[in-house]
């Protein structure tokens, strides 16, 4: 799992056209584009104080890759010395596309600047073979696996998070839900850009008619996901988020939505259940801003006020 120093980007496909082994050459061949040196101007540069490396991690019938972010050694940040470091798993953006790499930005300043150990999920994407089930369960396996493993990677299992991205993000609420449920202890979840309906009325929402058409999220993308997601048998409300019987007593959350994005009324629904449930959630919009901007520093002015927001919730959340 190393970065590539010089690809081309794909060009965009027909989404609704594509057969599935279409769908695999161009996901290939973007998150190549995603992992490489010249994807930097768009997706930014690492944060230098942070040593970041994959890793495999054993988990039940297979092996997961993880890109792991620690404080590098002798960065002088306030707190690095501790022997044990707060847990930030974390899941990047995109659900039939996307890698962790394409997140180094904002989880690399997490990690030297909180300072934390930032565990980004490298989990299974979409695709006819591969539901969003698999990818819910690799985000919520890995972080059960590291907080078992707490001593191993060196992290206070009291203080962890989650932090996830667009479907990340749904991911990641899906997580929060399950560690009420297990008693897993968690302090904080951070939901950027999040989707959380993949039921039928996942398109009814108006931010969608608003915004059907932007250069980082448009509708025919939204039904490929939305059928890759949950192919028929499956139940879509046990994956979304915003139907969940119970949000009652979860992490306090962060919501931060983009104006200028199809998904922006998911988390500002998703929001209010929170409130409404008694769960401490803060929504904070970024006008202007559009799908998946905090891992578009180069380009989204927007990014940098996202990620400081980020670093002070957890910073607050995740303090001793």
């Amino acid at each position: 799992m190393s970065e590539i120093t010089a690809t081309e980007r794909p060009p965009e496909p027909d989404w609704l056209a594509m057969t599935a082994q279409e769908l695999v050459a161009y996901r290939d061949a973007e998150n190549r584009f995603r992992a490489s040196a010249a994807a930097r101007a768009l997706t930014g540069d690492p944060d230098p104080g942070a040593a970041i490396h994959w890793q495999e991690v054993a988990l039940p019938g297979r092996e997961l890759p993880v890109r792991v972010y620690r404080p590098a050694p002798g960065h002088d940040v306030e707190g690095t010395g501790r022997a044990e470091l707060p847990l930030v798993l974390h899941v990047h953006g995109g659900g039939f596309v996307g890698t962790a790499v394409q997140s180094d930005w904002v989880n690399s300043h997490l990690a030297a600047q909180l300072p934390a150990l930032v565990v980004s999920v490298e989990h299974r994407l979409l695709a006819p073979d591969s539901p969003l089930s698999d990818a819910v369960d690799d985000g919520w396996d890995v972080l059960q696996h590291v907080v078992r493993h707490a001593a191993q990677w060196g992290i206070d299992p009291a203080r962890t998070a989650v932090f996830g991205e667009s479907c990340g993000a749904l991911i990641s609420a899906l997580a929060a839900i399950r560690a009420r449920e297990t008693h897993l202890q968690l302090q904080a979840q951070v939901l950027v850009n999040p989707a959380v309906d993949v039921t039928e009325t996942m398109l009814d929402h108006s931010s969608v008619t608003e915004h059907a058409h932007t250069p980082t999220l448009a509708v025919p993308q939204l039904h490929l996901f939305q059928r890759l997601a949950v192919p028929p048998g499956t139940d879509p409300r046990a994956l979304s988020p915003l139907y969940a019987d119970n949000l009652n007593r979860l992490a306090p959350a962060l919501v931060v939505v983009p104006t200028h994005d199809p998904l922006a009324d998911h988390g500002r629904l998703y929001t209010e259940r929170l409130q409404a449930a008694g769960t401490p959630a803060r929504l904070t919009e970024y006008p202007g801003a559009g799908h998946a901007f905090l891992s578009l520093p180069g380009v989204a002015q927007q990014a940098e006020a996202a990620r400081a927001e980020i670093l002070e919730f957890l910073r607050a959340s995740l303090a001793a």
